[in-house]
């Protein structure tokens, strides 16, 4: 079931342990309502690619993944032949002397290996509503993203040898980048943008409550206030939520109730993945992290 309003959004991503903010629940229930791909930029770790998973679980839908990188072609994206299922056809038929004519086309549809878009637009196709992810946008090739626009303009795709297939029902298509570059605003136009930020310090800890219930309740204070402290210095890479999470978790493993410098020194390596972070955090004092009890 689709949720029907902005608070029904909220509550439906709060019980699958996601916690958002009105306006993010606002754009994913337009983009939701509309049929429009929801198009998510921000610092990695900050739960993109988790409200893809989020929305495929409340939809009761399957979760098909697109994980973009440099060189992503069709082939890879789309389909591509079963090349050798096309070989076995050729050589029964010139095995058995059967006329071409009398063999099923090897260049139709049963030849072809589904990749994600087309896995999406088939479910469509077939009155099924899938969340599909485009991860990492922003990895691929400018010459993939251009091919996207009819995808997400028509939501069809078109196979020269076989047909163009066009989906019924639009899929969800959740689209995230990290902005290591800008997105070409022709893909954008098609989309519905929202910027994810860092948490505030409200949020961040009603998130590790959620999704890490094992924490103690006043080291997830400390956690929460320590990554605020954490994302004021000048890193190359402030650690998002992901991190705060991984860091729970390992001090749950290491059964601390509670953070001190110590404890905060000999894990700095979960939630800082650059020496010159993990330095400049020592340089500057972890006690800082440890403010206002």
């Amino acid at each position: 079931m689709i949720p029907e309003s902005v608070e029904e959004v909220q509550e439906a991503l709060a019980a699958a342990s996601y916690i958002a903010d009105r306006p993010l629940a606002v754009t994913i229930h337009l983009a939701l309502q509309m049929g429009r791909p929801l198009f998510l930029e921000g610092e990695a770790g900050v739960g993109k690619t988790e409200i893809a998973k989020v929305l495929a679980e409340i939809l009761g839908e399957d979760l098909i993944r697109l994980q973009c990188y440099e060189g992503l072609d069709v082939s890879h994206a789309l389909y591509e032949w079963d090349y050798a299922r096309q070989m076995l056809a050729i050589r029964m038929m010139e095995a058995t002397g059967t006329a071409a004519a009398d063999v099923t086309d090897i260049m139709s549809r049963q030849y072809l290996v589904a990749r994600p878009l087309l896995q999406a637009i088939e479910q469509g196709a077939a009155g099924r509503r899938p969340v599909l992810l485009i991860d990492e946008l922003d990895r691929a090739d400018e010459e993939f993203e251009a091919y996207l626009l009819e995808l997400l303009s028509d939501f069809q795709v078109t196979i020269p040898e076989v047909a163009t297939i066009k989906a019924a029902v639009p899929p969800v298509v959740v689209i995230t980048s990290n902005r290591t570059r800008e997105i070409h605003d022709a893909l954008k136009r098609r989309c519905l943008y929202h910027w994810i930020d860092y948490p505030s310090y409200e949020r961040e800890l009603a998130i590790i409550n959620a999704k890490a219930p094992d924490v103690p309740a006043r080291l997830a204070e400390q956690l929460a206030i320590a990554m605020q402290e954490l994302r004021k210095s000048d890193l190359f890479k402030p650690p998002g939520v992901a991190e705060t999470l991984d860091w729970g978790h390992a001090l749950t493993v290491l059964g601390r109730s509670g953070l001190d410098a110590a404890t905060i020194d000999d894990t700095l390596g979960v939630v800082l993945k650059y020496q010159e972070d993990v330095a400049r955090v020592r340089s500057e004092g972890v006690d800082r992290l440890l403010v206002a009890e």
